[in-house]
């Protein structure tokens, strides 16, 4: 029996394989050949895939005090939320001001961080649809990298990952606005990174209940049942 866990609770438990394919190189193998999958969290996918990358090429030190920032649709908080909001809720409101989200652990463990980051979460009055930022001070960072590098290592990470979208520099820098809903009823997960050489803005943009939920389940279930991971998916 294959059991696919939508819920917090094993996202870093050593026996539960994490099911975001597109993690490391040999992800996606080890998601088919797994019986207990702890499907990833909304905000984690967004993180991860731009910060493990620069871990990993030694562009950002383990232990950098790291920030992330981020919006999502009301959908995100489940049923109470959605009744509060659609009833007439505030344009945004920002939560889980005592750092204590549920999915911090799960965003350093995944993300090869030795800290967790600081995490300023909030929600718009909208229902579906995200953005996750990481802003970062290049020329605090040990060999001080550009904006180039970032890119670099972020493209050559997602490579081969269908569905990632990593924007180049020159389409980013025509970008006057990001919307988190355009990646809405898709399985898309958008990766830009705006800024120069001293200072980067990394955003991740992507469907709250698509890839950041349902979306994974079933790209992890068509993995596991040995068919094309997008099956009934929509890029």
């Amino acid at each position: 029996t294959v059991v696919i866990d939508a819920s917090s609770a094993h996202r870093t438990h050593p026996d539960w394989t994490y099911g975001f394919p597109e993690m490391t190189k040999s992800q996606r193998a080890r998601i088919a050949a797994s019986k207990r999958i702890a499907n990833p969290g909304c905000y984690p996918t967004g993180f991860v895939a731009l910060i493990r990358p620069l871990v990993e090429a030694g562009l950002l030190p383990a232990d950098f005090p790291v920030t992330v920032n981020g919006v999502s649709g009301y959908t995100g908080g489940g049923r109470k939320l959605i009744e509060e909001f659609e009833a007439g809720g505030p344009p945004l409101r920002a939560y889980a001001l005592g750092q204590a989200h549920k999915h911090l652990p799960e965003m350093a463990h995944h993300a090869g961080l030795a800290h967790p980051p600081v995490f300023t979460p909030a929600v718009g009055n909208y229902a579906q649809g995200m953005l996750v930022e990481v802003p970062l001070a290049l020329w605090s960072l040990p060999g001080q990298p550009s904006r180039a590098d970032l890119h670099g290592a972020i493209a050559a990470a997602h490579e081969d990952a269908p569905g990632i979208i990593v924007v180049p520099p020159d389409e980013a820098d025509q970008v006057q606005g990001l919307e988190p809903e355009a990646c809405n009823g898709t399985h898309r997960l958008e990766l830009f990174i705006f800024g120069n050489d001293d200072q980067a803005r990394l955003i991740a943009r992507l469907d709250n209940l698509g890839k950041g939920a349902s979306g994974a389940a079933v790209q992890n279930l068509n993995l596991v049942l040995g068919r094309d991971e997008l099956q009934g998916l929509r890029v």
